[in-house]
This record gives C-alpha cells, sequence and structure tokens, in this order.
C-alpha cells in the first residue's frame, strides 16, 4: 500500500499550461463523439471518476478528468480560487489539448457551478450537462444552503488546518467514502492526507459567495441542452432544495431526475451506485445527437 506521504504513480499525463503543470487523466477511444468534461467537487480531483470513467469506455464514451490548480497533481494556480479563475484553466488547458467540442459537462457537487459558468462562457461548445448532486446558483440562493454553505467553509478551514498537522494523514485510510477501484483508491487516500491538496481545496470553498455569483450572472442554461439531475439519499424531491436542484432537468427540452435512495453524496460516483451517473451521461450524449 502507498504510503500517505508518498503519491502513487501517477495515472494520465501532464499537460503544460502557462509554465503550470495540470494533471489530466483521458479514458475511451481516442475519437467518439463529444467528449466527456468530469469536474469533480469541493476537495475532490481526477481520482473522484474513475469508476465512471472505467464504465463510459466500456460503451465507447470518451472522457478527461483532471486535478484543478493546487489539487491532486497539478501545481498551484494564481489566487483567488474562484469558479473564474477554475473555469479559465479549464479552458486554456481544453485549448492547449486541441478539444474544442462538442462537450457534455458533468458536475459533481460545487463543481456544478463551474459546469454551469463553463456553460454559459462557452455555449456553442456544449451539448448538455449532467448534475450528479450539484449545487447550481438557485440551490445556491435558498436561505438554508446559505447558512450550509457558511459552515462547510468552517469546516474546510479546519479540514486544511488538519492536513497540515498530520492529522488526516494518520486515517488516510478512510479517505475513500466514494468507493474506487484498487487502482484508484489509493490516490484518493493519498489526496485526503495531503496539505497541500486540502488548503487549496478550502480556498475554493472560502471562494463559495464569489463562485456562486460568477455562475448566476452566467445566466440560465439553454433549454435545448438535455440536462439529467442525479440526486443521492432519501430526502424526497419535494423538499425545496430538492425540488430546486430538479429544476435544471424539468426546464430542458429534454431530461429527467434520478434519486438513487441508497447512495450518499460520495458514494454516488462509486461502484455500487455509478451506474446511474454513466446512464445519464449516455442519454444526454444520444439525446444531443
Amino acid at each position: 500500500m502507498t504510503s500517505g506521504k508518498t503519491a502513487p504513480a501517477p495515472r494520465g499525463d501532464f499537460i503544460d499550461l502557462d509554465g503550470r503543470r495540470m494533471h489530466i487523466v483521458r479514458a475511451g477511444p481516442a475519437v467518439s463523439g463529444a467528449l466527456v468534461l468530469l469536474e469533480a467537487g469541493s476537495f475532490g480531483f481526477s481520482a473522484d471518476w474513475g469508476v465512471v470513467q472505467e464504465k463510459l469506455a466500456a460503451l465507447g464514451m470518451r472522457s478527461l478528468a483532471y486535478d484543478r490548480a493546487g489539487m491532486g497533481l497539478s501545481d498551484p494556480g494564481p489566487a483567488p480560487r474562484d469558479g473564474l479563475a477554475i473555469v479559465s484553466d479549464l479552458e486554456k488547458l481544453l485549448e492547449t489539448l486541441g478539444e474544442y467540442g462538442p462537450f457534455i459537462l458533468v458536475g459533481h457537487s460545487m463543481a456544478g457551478l463551474h459546469v454551469h459558468l463553463f456553460a454559459g462562457r462557452n455555449p456553442a461548445k456544449v451539448v448538455g450537462l449532467v448534475l450528479v448532486d450539484a449545487v447550481t446558483p438557485t440551490v445556491a440562493a435558498d436561505v438554508a444552503v446559505r447558512h450550509g454553505a457558511a459552515q462547510y467553509v468552517r469546516l474546510s478551514r479546519a479540514a486544511a488546518w488538519a492536513a497540515s498537522k498530520g492529522v488526516l494523514r494518520a486515517i488516510s485510510p478512510l479517505g475513500d467514502q466514494i468507493g474506487l477501484s484498487p487502482e484508484v483508491a489509493p490516490h484518493k487516500r493519498w489526496a485526503f492526507g495531503h496539505p497541500a491538496h486540502n488548503r487549496t481545496a478550502a480556498d475554493e470553498v472560502i471562494q463559495w459567495d464569489a463562485t456562486v455569483a460568477q455562475a448566476a450572472a452566467a445566466g440560465a442554461l439553454d433549454p435545448k441542452w438535455p440536462v439529467v439531475v442525479v440526486t443521492a439519499g432519501p430526502a424526497p424531491m419535494y423538499l425545496k432544495p430538492r425540488a430546486i436542484q430538479a429544476d435544471p432537468a424539468w426546464k430542458a427540452r429534454k431530461g429527467y431526475v434520478e434519486n438513487v435512495r441508497k447512495a450518499n453524496h460520495a458514494s454516488l460516483i462509486g461502484r455500487r451506485h455509478a451506474d446511474a451517473v454513466v446512464r445519464a451521461i449516455d442519454f444526454v450524449a444520444k439525446a444531443a445527437a
């Protein structure tokens, strides 16, 4: 087993981005329809999508996951680490790779804001979205969610402090709450205890309000884009935050909502429950075509 201090052998490739290394993981055939862009949630990185990428490749779909600046194996980027900085990096990365669309955007958790912002800035390149238990600008505006976000900022600061003191490294075997494959899980456990990864992750969460505002300013999603919303847990869909979360799918001309009751926020993209996410991506690809 890889120690908490030593990163596992890298998966994927490193790309130079304005003198910074960005770590990416590509899967699937070299050329086959739209590229599925997988954006991890807060504290997440390319490893989070290991199971989903494997399943997509089995369907003949190509995908790209990456480590945001300062996360995982990617070099740090300029501050502040808000949504605009994250999306600007992604745009430059795709241009460097010679990828100009079409794209299916998949965002988990806080990354719902990032994919919303990307779509608003690049509408001609987007053909659909999958929101995986995701935050949207309207969800983030809910009073209860805003209160929870303020608490999450405090927890993120605490996690960064604990990582800097070696506390998280000591419990790194618990770091994979997603349920990843044996090939990928060591990467997730390593990042769980890594100080720089956690520090940058906290910096992203601290920019919550700025990122929400930037995503909201990007405007509404184009109704012609197929949108699927996949949620986790037993909370009824009629509860206000849940209903708002589902709204992008209802407003799309083609879309649906699937609730995976036995999944939690993390395990929704792991071995036990990722099929729901893959079904959603496949639906969007076919609807867009």
